[in-house]
């Protein structure tokens, strides 16, 4: 299975910790496309690539993953975009929220239909909703 992972990358960069703990853990799931998304220092690395370089390699993935996992405890355009793009596409789509965020989880994440939303108060609190999850697509 191709996982995409989502998580801030401009929008902040707070919770790369909980991306490399979340990426750990999914990738006894399958392969996870985007693990750059966990390291500290992307936005430097990324310098390398033009805007566009970068939207079309993501949205790549995007298109080529069995699955969509996003962490949006901290808001990101970016995220929200892969997200309807995600959608879309017909992507199964699992968003992850702390309750201890600094941020109030947007509506349109919150509400849409499409989208299953975990709300979790330690990250290990997702693991079995995950596993949950990533089990029921194979079935």
């Amino acid at each position: 299975m191709k996982i995409y992972f989502a998580g801030a990358i401009r929008g902040g960069r707070g919770n790369a910790g909980i991306y490399a703990q979340m990426i750990d853990f999914l990738a006894q799931f399958g392969d996870v496309l985007t693990c750059h998304v966990a390291d500290k220092n992307v936005r430097a690395s990324e310098r390398q690539f033009s805007e566009q370089e970068i939207h079309d390699r993501d949205l790549k993935w995007l298109l080529e993953a069995d699955v969509m996992i996003a962490e949006v405890s901290t808001p990101s355009l970016g995220v929200g975009y892969e997200i309807g793009r995600a959608i879309d596409s017909g992507k199964p789509v699992l968003c992850l929220y702390n309750i201890h965020a600094d941020f109030e989880l947007s509506a349109l994440i919150q509400g849409c239909r499409e989208l299953n939303v975990i709300h979790y108060e330690h990250l290990s609190d997702t693991y079995p909703e995950i596993k949950k999850f990533m089990t029921e697509l194979k079935q």
